[in-house]
């Protein structure tokens, strides 16, 4: 039996909370209730219950000469399987440009194909 969070769980408020964390990677709390147009404590009440779930983190920060949380989601919202080919890292990590035609890409395209 799983303790996660469905976000089927969510109030409509904390769901578009949560929307506007992974959609900015990360946000200053201060910014965070003023783009949801809740008030500041509405605003903190949302953070803090995405925090209790699992589904956002928040640490202590200064933005704009005060201090707030920068808010992110939770790691385990992160899915890294999705740029691995079997055991082989998508050729776009780290790279400015990749040829589609070398043989770096060609490979890992390969394997996309045999993880069926």
């Amino acid at each position: 039996m799983s303790t996660a969070t469905s976000e089927d769980d969510l109030t409509e408020d904390e769901f578009a909370g949560l929307e506007l964390v992974r959609e900015t990677g990360g946000i200053h709390q201060s910014d965070f209730w003023k783009q949801l147009d809740v008030s500041s404590r509405k605003g903190s009440r949302i953070i803090e219950s995405l925090v209790a779930k699992g589904l956002v983190q928040r640490e202590k920060t200064v933005y704009d000469g005060h201090n707030t949380y920068f808010v992110t989601p939770a790691a385990k919202d992160l899915n890294f399987a999705l740029l691995m080919a079997g055991d082989m890292l998508s050729p776009f990590i780290g790279e400015e440009e990749i040829d589609p035609e070398s043989d770096a890409f060609s490979q890992w395209i390969m394997n996309l194909a045999y993880e069926e």
